[in-house]
């Protein structure tokens, strides 16, 4: 049996404009509401469920993205305003990363998630 991360639930303080905020940072489209979700479904299938909540603690989600569309991706991130940071401290603030040898930062959502992005996965390519 192969097992795999099939959906996550994110609460947000307004999940139509967290979910479209990501899809759109990302270039993807939000689907359509599911029952209190508003899905946002990557290439590889997990879908992160945008629930809203009054009441929640921040979510870190990472996405291994082509290093042909970083710089796409990172000029949204910039175009939107939102804060972004080279490590998940927060530091570096305005800048990026070159972890093993690719390209990462992280970006907060309107809720106050810690978003990534990244080239490379952490360890490096196996």
């Amino acid at each position: 049996m192969s097992i795999s991360l099939n959906h996550i639930i994110v609460p947000a303080k307004d999940k139509k404009a967290s979910a479209e905020f990501l899809a759109r940072i990302l270039g993807l489209e939000p689907e359509p509401q599911y029952g209190p979700f508003i899905p946002v479904k990557t290439d590889n299938g997990v879908t992160l469920d945008f629930m809203d909540s009054d009441d929640f603690r921040w979510h870190h989600c990472a996405f291994l993205v082509p290093a042909e569309e970083f710089d796409a991706i990172f000029a949204r991130i910039k175009e939107s305003g939102a804060r972004y940071y080279a490590h998940p401290d927060g530091s570096g603030l305005g800048e990026i990363n070159t972890n093993d040898g690719g390209k990462g930062v992280y970006f907060s959502d309107p809720s106050g998630h810690a978003m990534e992005i990244l080239t490379v996965p952490y360890g490096g390519w196996d």
